[in-house]
C-alpha cells in the first residue's frame, strides 16, 4: 500500500458537554495539528498517489469554515461533541467528498482509502481511518 501524508492546522474554541470531560465542559481553545493520509494500492497514472498541492490545498479549504471558530456556535456541532474523534471524522467526509467528486486529480482515483490524525499535542491524538 502507498501513501501520501499532508499536514496543516487550525485553531478552534469549544466546550465538551458531560462530567466525563472536567474541566474542559468550560469553553477552551484548542490548536490541531492535522494530518491527511491517502492510501493507494497502487500509483496513478504520474507515479503518485495524490498530487501533494492539491491534497494539501484541499485540506485547507476542509479545514479553513471551522479555523478560528467557536465550533459550539456552528451548525455541524449543535446537535454533537467536537471531541477531536468527531472532529477527525467531521475532515474526513469532507475530504472523501472531495475525492468521490474527483476534483484531487487523476491520480488519486486509485485512493482507496483515508485517515484524518488530529494532533492535540506532543502527547496525545485521535483519528479517524476508513476505507472509500
Amino acid at each position: 500500500m502507498f501513501a501520501l501524508e499532508v499536514r496543516d492546522h487550525i485553531m478552534i474554541a469549544h466546550s465538551l458537554r458531560g462530567e466525563a470531560f472536567g474541566p474542559a465542559q468550560n469553553v477552551h481553545g484548542a490548536t490541531f495539528v492535522v494530518d491527511a493520509a491517502f492510501f493507494a494500492p497502487s500509483l496513478g497514472p504520474n507515479g503518485i498517489v495524490i498530487d501533494i498541492g492539491l491534497a494539501s490545498d484541499a485540506l485547507k479549504a476542509v479545514l479553513a469554515p471551522i479555523n478560528y471558530q467557536n465550533l459550539d456556535a456552528l451548525p455541524e456541532f449543535a446537535d454533537r461533541r467536537s471531541t477531536t474523534e468527531a472532529l477527525a471524522k467531521w475532515i474526513f467526509d469532507k475530504l472523501a467528498a472531495e475525492l468521490a467528486a474527483g476534483t484531487l486529480g487523476e491520480d488519486a482515483r486509485t485512493v482507496t482509502r483515508l485517515r484524518v490524525t488530529l494532533n492535540e499535542s506532543h502527547l496525545a491524538r485521535g483519528w479517524y481511518e476508513a476505507d472509500l
